[in-house]
């Protein structure tokens, strides 16, 4: 026996043994119709074979630990559970354009609002067989592009189980008036899935994408693995709200990937409030003159982790990008920022801001935060800066010099702090939400 590859593996989990437990009562998946698809989950169950589970000794996970989730018994969830229209309706926005709702990670056509895929000329909102129908050519050759496998055990985990999604395609020169909304609704405790997104901007077109994971039980456990990717063409726009808002016992690991085309612009802003651990690794590449503001908000307390790395990749020149990520810790909750831009050899004239501004609401509330600048060219702007701290002194003594107790003023303090990136999304009924549960998470009495 080779003694130090024995070592090795007792040393290092076993992703197959985890990928083993996953898989524990799930059907074999029916070879796809589709070659580009079946070809993504193949390189995707390949790409398995390779990969472990990532530990503390990872670089990029030393402040997140999985073993928790390890010790999770998991099935996957075999059918949607029925809900009745008054379940959903505490999560339903005014004035979107369609929905598209998926229970437990299972298309549920009743809830859903698509498109017509046969309308020529419209824009397609579909789950992805009745997308295939009349967008094949252009799904396959976007879906799984744009998310690396190489070094990503979820985002392989979600490939290779790869079945439904959702997929959004706006023609060329089209503006979408309303939101698409997706609504990932967590019903069962003790299940896990893999939800999928496709966002397809043709040139010219305009689209607003609402992303929203939510959950009927506050103490269930579950897994939950999206990956989405996002596709921007020359001169393209799209606005993107992710909010998470799970139980506070599920683990919530998600991918994001977006491709902003020549003079296009992306502006996202991510909201994480729920899940016991949640992990959020959002990458944006940027061509030539293109654009992206890249927000975030964690609001968490309890014993809650939540961990977001993102990644913007200047390749071209003249790439402009803005970045404000804050996060919120009260209790002993644990909150993760490592903000990496890159700045490629050729990328001249690149404009990049970024800012992480962090607030500690107790004592065993701790928060760590990497900025990172990695430029190869010599002719750009960068800045960027990051804060941990305490609620301002003179602030709470000025707002107690108006009449607010210590508390009242704390919490106030507290709010306004979170409200500067709720107040970046544009979909009223959604910042209306949004704000309600960040008075009711700070406490704010207003």
């Amino acid at each position: 026996m080779n003694t130090s590859t024995a070592t090795n593996t007792a040393t290092r989990p076993p992703v197959l043994d985890f990928l083993t437990q996953l898989r524990v009562g799930r059907p074999e998946l029916p070879q796809s119709p589709w070659p580009g698809i079946a070809t993504l989950r193949s390189d995707a169950n390949a790409r398995l074979e390779t990969l472990r589970l990532p530990t503390l000794r990872d670089e990029d996970w030393r402040f997140t630990d999985l073993a928790p989730l390890t010790r999770l018994s998991l099935r996957p969830a075999q059918a949607a559970h029925s809900l009745a229209p008054a379940d959903i309706e505490p999560f339903l926005l005014d004035g979107v354009a369609s929905r598209l709702v998926f229970v437990d990670g299972i298309y549920a056509p009743q809830m859903s609002t698509p498109t017509d895929p046969a309308r020529a000329g419209e824009a397609l909102v579909a789950n992805l067989p009745q997308a295939m129908l009349t967008h094949a050519a252009a799904i396959e050759a976007q879906l799984g592009r744009h998310q690396s496998l190489d070094a990503n055990v979820f985002a392989a985990l979600n490939s290779a189980s790869l079945q439904d999604a959702a997929v959004i395609v706006v023609p060329r020169n089209l503006a979408l008036a309303a939101p698409v909304h997706l609504l990932f609704i967590a019903t069962q405790a003790d299940v896990h899935s893999s939800p999928r997104c496709l966002l397809i901007a043709e040139a010219g077109s305009q689209a607003t994408l609402i992303e929203d994971y939510v959950s009927l039980q506050d103490e269930a456990a579950y897994l939950i693995n999206p990956v989405t990717e996002i596709v921007l063409a020359e001169q393209a726009q799209v606005r993107h709200v992710r909010v998470q808002r799970d139980s506070l016992k599920a683990h919530h690991i998600a991918n994001c990937s977006v491709a902003v085309g020549r003079h296009a612009n992306y502006q996202s802003v991510s909201v994480a409030l729920g899940a016991q651990i949640s992990r959020y690794n959002a990458q944006v590449l940027l061509g030539e003159a293109a654009e992206c503001a890249v927000d975030g908000l964690a609001l968490i307390s309890g014993s809650q982790l939540a961990d977001t790395h993102s990644f913007i990749d200047h390749a071209r020149p003249h790439g402009v990008s803005r970045q404000l990520h804050k996060c919120i810790a009260g209790g002993s909750a644990h909150a993760v920022f490592n903000g990496r831009i890159m700045v490629r050899q050729g990328a001249q004239q690149t404009d990049s801001a970024q800012s992480n501004r962090n607030l500690l609401l107790s004592a065993k509330a701790h928060i760590d935060t990497k900025p990172q600048l990695e430029i190869f060219a010599d002719d750009v702007k960068c800045a960027h800066g990051a804060t941990i701290g305490q609620l301002d002194p003179e602030e709470v003594f000025y707002l107690q010099s108006r009449g607010l107790a210590d508390s009242a003023a704390r919490k106030l303090l507290t709010y306004a702090f979170g409200a500067e990136v709720i107040e970046r999304i544009h979909v009223p009924s959604l910042k209306h939400q949004l704000q309600q549960l960040m008075q009711a998470q700070t406490g704010n009495p207003s």
